[in-house]
Formats: C-alpha cells, structure tokens, sequence
C-alpha cells in the first residue's frame, strides 16, 4: 500500500476502500473493476482513495490478499482446534469449515477463480495451502508416527478438498450440503486411512 494507516480513522478508510472493492469486484467482475468504481462504492473521492492505493493493480493485490487470508484462517482455526479430535469429528468439522469459508461470498469466489488472473493470488494462496497441509501433517504423525508420507497425503487432501469445494459451490449440481459433506468424510476417511501396499 502506498500509505500504511496509522490513525483510527485512516485505518477505518482504508477498510471502507476495502469493503467497497470487494463489493465491485463481486458485482461488475475483473474486467470493469475500476478504482473510480470504488470510489463511488465507498462514497469517497478517487484523490482519497489514491491516498492509500497507488492505482487498481495494488488495490485488487490486497483485496486477494484480505480474501484468502480470511478463509485460510477460518479453515485453519477450524482443523486446529480439533487436531485432538478423532477422524470422525475432526473431518466433517474441517469440510464444513472449509465449505463455510468459501461460501461467504460466492460471487466473489466466482470472480476470483474464473477471472482474476492467478498473478494477483496465486502466492497468498499457495501459502493457505501450505499453512492447512503442515496442520494435516501434523495431525496425520499425531495418528500415526510410524506414516512416512503424511506430508503428501495432506498436500493430495487438501488440493481435492478446495477443487471438490469450489466446484460445488459454484456449479450447485443437485447435491445436499449434508450429502457433500458425507461424501467428503468418506472420501478423506478412506484415503488419510487406507493400507499402503506392502
């Protein structure tokens, strides 16, 4: 950001700029996203909003930024906090976190997936990921020490985990939220489980 806020007030213009952004981004997409649209959505001048961000490219970098984060720190508190839980509760706790996060606004995903190009967040999701994988990791040696590749079921998990999560929210196929979940619960169970051949 071009200007870090230091007052009350200049943060709370900022996150008015930022609530505002993604509110365009949502409504009008990625390719008439605009600052002055902003501006207008967060009933500000274009010079204030210039105040705290350079042009429309910083500004769309942070919202990314803002907009992972938030859902990757949903999704990791939740798997966190039942790291001490058995398969049975902690998975379908970790796919409705995961499923919530994502659902907060699903215009919004649909923009993000669909047309913000990945140079804008492929870095700080890459790094929610990461954070989600060491906390499966972590849970899969606590399972089972003697598991030599609990790093890469985790990375298989949670690739599939946001692909199956994603695709229903936007696709909404004639699948139950609960049937979904159980689904999910299943498939994770089996894999995170299963024998390796000898």
């Amino acid at each position: 950001m071009r200007k870090t806020p230091r007052q009350e007030r200049s943060r709370e213009m900022v996150e008015r700029i930022i609530d505002a952004g993604r509110t365009v981004l949502a409504r009008d997409g990625y390719a008439r996203f605009a600052t002055t649209r902003v501006a207008d959505a967060a009933g500000i001048s274009p010079g204030s909003l210039y105040q705290y961000f350079r042009d429309k490219e910083e500004l769309l970098t942070v919202l990314m930024e803002r907009y992972w984060a938030e859902a990757g720190d949903r999704v990791a508190a939740s798997l966190a906090d039942h790291l001490a839980d058995p398969p049975e509760r902690l998975i379908p706790n970790v796919i409705e976190a995961l499923l919530s996060a994502l659902e907060q606004d699903s215009q919004l995903l649909r923009v993000v997936i669909e047309e913000v190009p990945p140079s804008y967040h492929e870095d700080h999701l890459h790094h929610i990921r990461r954070r989600i994988q060491d906390l499966g990791s972590a849970y899969l040696a606590g399972r089972a020490p003697e598991e030599r590749n609990g790093t890469t079921r985790a990375w298989v998990l949670v690739a599939a985990m946001e692909a199956l999560s994603v695709r229903w929210i936007l696709d909404r196929p004639a699948i139950r939220r609960d049937e979904l979940i159980e689904e999910l619960t299943a498939l994770v169970t089996n894999y995170m489980f299963r024998e390796d051949p000898a």
